[in-house]
């Protein structure tokens, strides 16, 4: 199949390539992200794959079905990117990667937790600059705190296994209770998970009923100095709440490697230009705020396994096998 790739790194094309091996599917790799401007780029192809921060609204989905492509495949977990009931519509069949690596994420969520409490980032920059005192640097135990999980999927329970090992109180939340999670934490309400946790870490999908699950009303609702994480998708947040919430002191902690505006910033080198979003600025300008570049996912295991699902699924399309990865209308509830 000739398949044109959007959003393509260097990582991206050298990991699709290793997997490609002896199939031999044609790719062309276009850095661009797919959006109206850029699906002209489709055409001429079999199928499109794609990333999280490619835009298929029905528009894109309606140029691309003109030509002729029935077919993505997503390098990617979420899939709130998509308009998936338009394409199930018109007959494009969309598939993503339900588990890459989550231990690459839950991984680098207790980083954020670790790198905010003990202050490490701020100590880093201290010490290149000559300065080795250890005022404002204090941080807390662990142990003992109690740690609260809004989605116990594949990553959440991966989080809720290594935090036992720390010896905290693990709650969790979740519309799709598991036993696997329950034998590591406690289920419990959402209200009762936010009055109660001292950390709250986001690990659900971003659905109609997950966006801005952190709003100034769930904030209101959290321990006075409450430390917020997330690395699952930037609109479960929604930042303007959170920076009121870090002026008033009720967030004493926030760590975000996802961020509702992040498509046109992260993934990209601006460092040589005045970045336009106000918000993400005030946010970064924040000293109890650490903000990384959607990178939790990024590890040569998750790299590989990412590439090698995405060709899978791809040749299950080819040959008309069933879809095992696919994204459908029920999904979306």
């Amino acid at each position: 199949m000739k398949i044109a790739v959007f959003s393509t790194k260097q990582y991206d094309q050298k990991f699709l390539l290793a997997a490609n091996g002896a199939v031999e599917h044609e790719f062309n790799f276009f850095e661009e992200k797919l959006n109206s401007n850029t699906v002209f780029l489709a055409q001429g192809h079999d199928a499109i794959c794609c990333f999280v921060n490619d835009i298929l609204t029905a528009h894109v989905l309606d140029q691309l079905k003109t030509f002729g492509i029935k077919f993505i495949a997503l390098r990617c977990a979420g899939f709130n990117q998509v308009d998936i009931r338009h394409a199930d519509s018109i007959g494009i069949k969309v598939t993503h990667v339900p588990a890459y690596s989550p231990y690459a994420v839950a991984e680098f969520a207790l980083t954020l937790i670790l790198a905010l409490n003990r202050k490490i980032h701020r100590a880093y920059n201290r010490v290149r600059d000559g300065n080795f005192s250890i005022e404002g640097l204090q941080g807390f135990d662990l142990y003992g705190s109690t740690i609260g999980l809004v989605g116990t999927g594949k990553i959440g329970r991966v989080m809720a296994q290594i935090l036992s090992g720390f010896g905290v109180r693990v709650l969790g939340y979740d519309v799709f209770p598991n036993k696997e999670f329950g034998a590591l934490g406690k289920y419990v309400d959402l209200d009762t998970l936010f009055a109660e946790s001292n950390i709250v870490s986001l690990h659900c999908p971003l659905t109609p009923d997950t966006y801005h699950i952190v709003d100034q009303h769930s904030i209101a609702k959290m321990k006075r100095g409450v430390m917020i994480i997330n690395t699952s998708r930037g609109a479960l947040v929604d930042a303007p709440a959170v920076i009121e919430g870090l002026k008033s002191g009720q967030i004493g902690y926030l760590g975000l490697d996802v961020y509702e505006q992040e498509a046109d910033v992260f993934y990209e080198n601006l460092s040589e230009e005045i970045i336009q979003d106000d918000v993400l600025q005030r946010l970064i300008a924040f000293p109890n705020v650490l903000v990384t570049s959607h990178q939790a996912y990024f590890t040569e295991t998750a790299l590989r396994n990412i590439a090698q699902t995405t060709l899978d699924n791809v040749a299950a399309f080819d040959s008309g096998e069933e879809l095992k990865n696919a994204v459908t209308i029920e999904m979306l509830h």
